[in-house]
């Protein structure tokens, strides 16, 4: 099947699923595509699972502004061939933080350059690719991924600087590594405690739910 007649399908599949309700929700939130209907990711994943992977198709997804094309676009991307320029561009063209999460879930973090990039965006200027950077490191963590002792404080250092980010999105993404971080049973109560007295949760309750997961982490 060419790459158009199966974009052409997977609208197709779309429109049948396609919740005007959920749609008008979202919209009056802020999500303003193109074009959004409304599909739950559930059932995204169940029509991308009628399609093999596909380089071409994927690309052609991504340059959509349609929401439920822009989360197919990760599913059905190859690994192989997201090349790290590619992976940056497409952060770069991310608007909406439901997408950023699914594309680190679905695509990210099973890049062979993973580490890389998550080092490289948790350390960039741009919200949407520090907030890339931190989801995807919260993801290698919960994947058991260890860090040297270089890795570990670079990332420590990025994380607890990043909590008190005015973007609300980059400090919830920090927030979620350093959670994740915590709940590596390597990690000396020690370390924990002396992370967590160093968190200035004044005035912000988010903080204070931070600290206290860290706290109980380390007993």
């Amino acid at each position: 099947m060419e790459v158009q007649e199966t974009i052409k399908e997977i609208k197709k599949q779309f429109r049948l699923f396609m919740n005007g309700v959920v749609s008008q929700s979202m919209r009056e939130k802020g999500l303003d595509y193109k074009l959004n209907f409304g599909i739950e990711v559930p059932r995204i994943k169940e029509i991308a699972s009628k399609f093999e992977k596909n380089h071409e198709v994927a690309q052609a997804l991504w340059k959509e502004n349609i929401r439920e094309c822009k989360i197919m676009a990760g599913l059905l991307q190859p690994v192989d061939t997201f090349y790290p320029e590619i992976a940056d561009i497409w952060v770069e063209d991310m608007r909406y933080p439901e997408v950023a999460e699914l594309t680190v879930m679905n695509l990210f973090q099973h890049l062979p350059y993973a580490s890389d990039k998550a080092f490289e965006w948790m350390a960039h200027e741009e919200e949407y690719f520090q907030m890339c950077g931190f989801l995807l490191m919260a993801r290698m963590l919960m994947k058991g991924c260890e860090l040297n002792e270089r890795a570990e404080n670079e990332f420590v250092d990025q994380a607890m600087a990043a909590i008190y980010d005015e973007s609300g999105l980059v400090c919830k993404a920090a927030s979620t590594a350093l959670v994740k971080y915590a709940g590596q049973k390597r990690i000396s109560a020690r370390t924990l405690l002396q992370m967590a007295q160093y968190i200035d949760a004044r005035e912000r309750l988010e903080l204070l739910a931070l600290k206290e997961e860290i706290k109980l982490a380390a007993e």
